[in-house]
């Protein structure tokens, strides 16, 4: 089992997908894809792949399996939300990797046979994903090959099953990271460079431009006699609908009641910490007292007196001229109720540089006699490389028996009393890993330090005020009766403040600065446009009252939703081509842009070095730049509708260099390749219809 104990792992979302566009159309035949719907209810369907559903029961096995995985790697049986949302995803990542990528892999004749797996786990050819294990490497941090040995060895002998559960995981990973490796492989060789987009890539990176130009600025407000027509969005719409794909969401309005003590609670509050005051200037043992009166557990952290300030104002100007045993009376900070009691001041370093020697077991006897012998001259770093259980943990060109520099927010458990030892100390010190010679070794310059007892009472709400905004809450909701324009009433009437929440998509756990809404957005796609929900309770802390303003489905915005996008686009492009049509016409007798400036009271500008390739990052309007590119030296061109105003000017200047080789055209190529290679799998999933419907039941 102690080869279980070193398996540490970051899990993580699952082996990214290396796959390209280039062949999409070759490897994914939609006519081979499931398009009919399942005959039965998917009320218990978290998802569906390639018209087959996902049910509860199963994701929740590959959730169960990957929590397994999760607590056996990181030696703990509990996990916060964020885990829990991490081991979900991680699950449905599997979920779309065994249905739709590695179906699509193998259709284009990609396989991994036994042998082959064999070989990347425990033979020559070792899979990154085996290679990369921290269990199996050394102190260097390189693979080493007998540690993955004794790994495999020990499976037999594990009762438990963990090893062989894991070592199956690792297969799996290596099994899908071969085919991915390989599906990448042979779309790399299939990425042809094309020698005509070679040579114009070159040409357009080596030639760049000087130009004279005079811009017309279209300003902020759209012309108001400029008009849009219906049939002009409609056929808008027809032309660019691939435009307008969207992700299931909502629109919103709510109203939050965040429940926050009274002045009854807060009186409460200040008679709780009142009576266990004389105590707290008394007791012996502040560390038990705290726990048993104090909302904050004892911290033994000694302060410098700039981080005093954290604490609060008071305690900082207390402790700046206190002594120990000192007391600092109680005083309040927002809604809790605080005192302070000095319980120690030493000068202390920020830092210390610690060795050790770390023995496993009660072997206290063998512990004198290497600090006998090392007091007596012997090489600290030879008797730890010698004796020691952990040869090094600072890195992997770190000095046997270094632990490096602690502070006190970083280090061991135990070690405290390395700040207030002298350099050269040896010292024992036992803590959970086993017993450590320790050696102080370089501090920082000491400093006086304060070690405070804090006592905290807050202020919390009663059951009293809990009731007092459920009716508050409760009143909206029955004014409300489940409807929107009731609601939007009731929020006048009684003078509320209600928030839009724009776009929330499925399963949401945050909605503006509130975390934890999944019920709220749960509740939202459960319900149709312009309902009204009852009380919604967040982090047992606000009281939500949500309305559905609008629905989103997935797929194509109707034509309803994305009219006025429409037409703002329609009318600043109408916009541009008056503005062109009337400044051609004010400098229709212009022979040249000082006279082109002068009709149009403005000024010449000038722009040096402009490169066609490099349209972003010149901060310079593109279709300007596009069209300088195609323009003749020394013609004045114009007028040119662009995206903040209308130009004339004059190309004065064109320089072709050679520093942009083919060498670079290539290089540029292949991060085109690599970033098609990251889209694919989204293209993949939304061609085998995946429909994610967790936020069901996560």
């Amino acid at each position: 089992m102690a080869v279980l104990e070193k398996i540490r792992v970051k899990m993580g979302v699952f082996i990214t997908i290396v796959i390209a566009v280039a062949l999409l159309s070759f490897i994914i035949d939609p006519d081979t894809l499931q398009s009919s719907l399942s005959m039965f209810s998917s009320k218990y369907d978290v998802g569906e792949m390639n018209g087959e559903s996902i049910t509860y029961q199963d994701f929740q096995k590959k959730v169960d399996y990957y929590t397994q995985i999760y607590q056996m790697t990181s030696g703990t049986t509990s996990s916060d939300d964020r885990t829990q949302d991490m081991i979900n995803n991680t699950a449905w990542q599997d979920e779309i990797a065994e249905n739709v990528l590695i179906p699509a892999v193998e259709r284009a004749g990609i396989r991994v046979g036994g042998e082959e797996l064999l070989d990347l786990s425990q033979g020559k050819n070792i899979s990154p994903v085996i290679a990369n294990e921290a269990s199996f490497r050394n102190e260097q941090g390189e693979f080493d090959r007998d540690k993955l040995v004794q790994f495999v060895q020990a499976i037999p002998q594990d009762e438990s099953g963990n090893l062989q559960l894991y070592w199956n995981y690792l297969e799996d990973n290596m099994y899908k990271d071969q085919m991915y490796t390989k599906y990448l492989t042979l779309l790399a060789k299939s990425d042809i460079v094309n020698p005509v987009d070679l040579k114009q890539a070159i040409a357009d990176n080596n030639t760049t431009y000087d130009v004279d130009f005079v811009i017309r600025p279209f300003g902020f407000a759209i012309d108001s006699t400029i008009t849009v027509s219906n049939q002009e969005i409609k056929d808008y719409y027809e032309k660019y609908k691939e435009g307008f794909k969207q992700q299931q969401s909502r629109d919103l309005e709510y109203v939050v009641f965040e429940v926050v003590p009274s002045a009854k609670d807060i009186e409460l509050a200040q008679n709780d910490i009142e009576k266990v005051f004389g105590e707290f200037e008394s007791t012996s043992s502040m560390k038990s007292f705290l726990a048993r009166n104090s909302d904050q557990p004892y911290n033994p952290y000694f302060y410098k007196e700039e981080e005093l300030g954290g604490l609060a104002p008071e305690i900082k100007d207390f402790a700046k001229d206190a002594k120990t045993g000192d007391v600092l009376p109680v005083f309040r900070q927002d809604n809790s109720f605080m005192a302070a009691r000095v319980m120690d001041i030493k000068s202390l370093p920020d830092s210390v540089f610690v060795k050790h020697i770390l023995l496993q077991g009660d072997d206290e006897k063998k512990a004198d006699s290497l600090m006998q012998a090392i007091r007596k001259g012997a090489d600290f770093t030879q008797v730890a490389l010698e004796n020691s259980a952990v040869k090094n943990v600072s890195g992997t060109d770190a000095t046997p028996g270094d632990l490096g520099w602690m502070t006190q927010n970083y280090l061991i458990p135990g070690f405290e009393e390395v700040f207030t030892a002298k350099t050269g100390d040896l010292l024992q010190i036992r803590t959970d890993y086993g017993l450590h010679i320790v050696k102080v070794g370089e501090t920082t310059q000491p400093l006086k330090k304060i070690q405070l007892a804090v006592l905290v009472k807050e202020a919390v709400a009663g059951k009293q005020t809990y009731s007092d905004y459920y009716a508050k809450a409760n009143e909206l909701v029955s004014k409300s009766e489940g409807e929107l324009d009731k609601f939007n009433a009731a929020v006048k009437e009684l003078n509320l403040n209600a928030y839009p929440a724009i776009r929330v998509l499925p399963g949401a756990k945050t909605i503006a600065n509130y975390e934890k809404t999944r019920d709220v957005s749960k509740w939202a796609f459960e319900n149709k446009k312009g309902a009204v929900s009852p009380i919604i309770t967040v982090d047992n802390k606000y009281f939500f009252v949500v309305a559905v303003t609008d629905i989103h489905d997935e797929g194509y915005a109707t034509l309803e939703e994305v009219a006025p996008q429409i037409r703002n686009t329609l009318a600043f492009e109408k916009n541009g081509a008056k503005l062109a049509s009337e400044t051609e016409a004010a400098v229709k007798d212009a022979s040249n842009l000082e006279e082109i400036a002068q009709k149009l009271e403005t000024t010449v500008s000038k722009q040096t070095g402009i490169a066609f390739s490099s349209l972003t990052s010149q901060s310079l309007d593109p279709k300007f730049v596009g069209a300088i590119a195609g323009a003749q030296e020394g013609v004045l061109t114009g007028p040119v509708i662009g995206e903040v105003g209308v130009y004339y000017f004059t190309v004065t200047g064109k320089e072709v260099g050679a520093f942009y080789t083919e060498d670079d055209a290539k290089q540029r190529k292949n991060q085109e390749f690599m970033f098609m290679t990251r889209v694919l799998p989204n293209i993949m999933a939304e061609d085998a219809d995946v429909k994610d419907n967790r936020y069901k039941f996560y």
